[in-house]
């Protein structure tokens, strides 16, 4: 086979693939030519190449994210590798083994004035789990062993129980292309090392006496993939009155014991019932929590004990209430929860939430008859026809917002970019994981900001056909239209909203991808009925849905007013 000559970047490559790395974005670029040489004519690896680097990465880590193992992105020196830095951010805080893989000027020319040279060593140390520099010749000062050290230290820390994005810097001399032939590499698949982690005596003893004693008890889920095993421990904690269970469509957990909605549910309670809802045992599970209104209500409510479960960031302190941080996979730490043996408590603090959660059911549904169109409208609409089965990507800002208005379909897996709640990979992100998905239906709903942002996306080689994009163009940062504060400011429409006319019609024709404009309900309705379908030329699909900038803040508010009237 071929290879670079370049040692050190051969044999690298094949350790990558040997930690369980077959999948690679590459950006063009002339200093990483040997790194791109070497991943594609590895025979066990896939490449795909992507111009925008800020758009490689996040392609990467959504495949990284379906795929649930190491994905890496290659690129040329220089500034090309900043263009990463908001996916490595965004796979740290959601736990995805991004591998960066940067090629680099020799350090004797770094700050002396060379092309595409910048101090690269350390760009990602805040939001990194393991950096190295790797040397591009195996010789007597870098040896293989030495190699395979750093490798496998590198591919534990990113890939191991806490996972997240390693960046290795390579500094490559000239001549850059040459190839050479050698035999056929060993590439078997080292073992994963998953370190078992289990509540101690101490900690078991603690969680039992804090729990038996425990009247009001919320388990507050975030962001997490599907997992079957873990939503039957939480039905069955649910039959416990006392039990309170919050979701969020991110969740992944769906039954109609949970608290789905938790905006919807919390409009509804009054300062004076107040009390009934405050828990005194928080346990958090998962990533990020979109709803900011039940932290500001965690916030005030006086917690007495919070724990938070799971490997990631065990210090985090989202609710200012953190008393333990138990480093255990959830289902085996709720396992440990129902094998407590405790009399029954005289509590109806979870059958409280519950009933709040039917009251504000019941007051939206004549609510939906009489709406005018709007983008809460048109939410509901499109959500109806998401097909069975599907992944549904949910753009953020106000988009992710209005989803979690809605009940979770149970077949649907869902998806957003909520570690660091940025807009700038949604599209990519989504493409990522469709690639990764061939067999699923891969739906994304975006706003228009988010869309024109990372529009790059569509510039590929690698659009997936299983993709559909909805576009929600209410003119600008509708986000800024609901929240409070900026509407005050005589700088709303223009800084915030960012207000604008601009349609996606000729970027689509530009990146070949099917467009379709509507802008009413009976036009979204219509178009439904052939917009999953399959194309003959395997081409994604956007449907552009207009709505009214002005009417859309309104019916929203409208909306959490019914749900508050007594």
């Amino acid at each position: 086979m071929q290879t670079t000559n370049k040692s050190g970047i051969s044999a690298f490559v094949n350790e990558c693939v040997k930690h369980g790395m077959r999948h690679i974005v590459c950006s063009p670029g002339s200093r990483n030519a040997p790194l791109v040489i070497a991943f594609d004519e590895h025979p066990e690896v896939e490449t795909f190449v992507i111009h925008d680097e800020r758009c490689a990465a996040f392609y990467a880590m959504g495949m990284a994210q379906q795929l649930n193992a190491p994905v890496g992105i290659t690129c040329t020196s220089g500034s090309a590798m900043l263009n990463y830095y908001p996916a490595v951010a965004e796979a740290y805080y959601q736990a995805i083994p991004l591998v960066v893989i940067s090629a680099d000027r020799p350090e004797e020319w770094i700050d002396q004035g060379d092309g595409q040279t910048i101090v690269q060593k350390g760009v990602y140390s805040n939001h990194i789990r393991f950096e190295s520099t790797i040397r591009e010749e195996i010789n007597s000062d870098f040896t293989f062993e030495e190699l395979k050290s750093i490798i496998q230290t590198a591919f534990q820390k990113g890939n191991g129980n806490w996972k997240g994005p390693i960046h290795f810097n390579i500094p490559i001399n000239e001549p850059l292309y040459v190839t050479i032939e050698i035999e056929k590499l060993d590439s078997a698949r080292y073992p994963i090392k998953s370190e078992v982690y289990e509540l101690s005596n101490s900690e078991k003893s603690l969680i039992e006496e804090i729990w038996k004693n425990s009247e009001r008890k919320m388990i507050l889920c975030g962001q997490l993939p599907k997992n079957p095993y873990l939503l039957q421990k939480l039905v069955d904690l649910s039959n416990d009155s006392s039990i309170a269970v919050l979701v969020e469509n991110t969740s992944n957990l769906t039954h109609s014991a949970f608290i789905h909605c938790i905006d919807r549910t919390l409009e509804g309670i009054t300062d004076s019932d107040i009390q009934k809802f405050n828990p005194d045992l928080l346990i958090t599970i998962g990533g990020a929590i979109v709803s900011k209104r039940i932290k500001q209500f965690l916030r005030k409510a006086g917690v007495k004990n919070h724990w938070k479960v799971g490997f990631e960031f065990p210090e985090m302190d989202t609710y200012n209430a953190l008393t333990n941080s138990f480093e255990v996979n959830a289902a085996t730490f709720f396992g440990h929860i129902l094998s407590i043996t405790c009399e029954p408590k005289n509590s109806t603090f979870g059958a409280h939430w519950k009933q709040m959660d039917y009251i504000s059911q019941d007051k939206i549904k004549t609510f939906f008859q009489t709406i005018p169109y709007s983008d809460l409208s048109v939410f509901e609409t499109i959500l109806d026809y998401i097909p069975e089965d599907s992944f549904l990507h949910m753009g953020n800002s106000s988009v992710v917002r209005y989803c979690q208005l809605f009940d979770p379909i149970k077949s649907i897996t869902y998806f957003s970019n909520r570690g660091t709640s940025g807009i700038d990979g949604c599209t990519s992100t989504a493409c990522g994981i469709a690639l990764m998905s061939a067999s699923k239906c891969n739906v994304l709903i975006t706003g228009d900001v988010s869309f024109f942002y990372d529009s790059n996306a569509l510039w590929s080689n690698h659009l997936p056909s299983n993709l559909r994009i909805i576009l929600i163009n209410n003119g600008g940062g509708g986000i800024f239209k609901i929240i409070p504060g900026p509407d005050s400011t005589a700088q709303s429409e223009t800084f915030f909203e960012a207000k604008h006319e601009f349609k996606a019609e000729y970027i689509c024709k530009a990146f070949g991808v099917h467009y379709t404009r509507v802008q009413t309900v009976q036009e979204i309705e219509s178009e439904m009925e052939h917009f999953y379908l399959q194309t003959e030329d395997g081409k994604p699909k956007l449907l552009e849905i207009s709505t009214p900038s002005d009417v859309n803040p309104i019916v929203l508010k409208d909306f959490f007013n019914t749900i508050r009237q007594s």
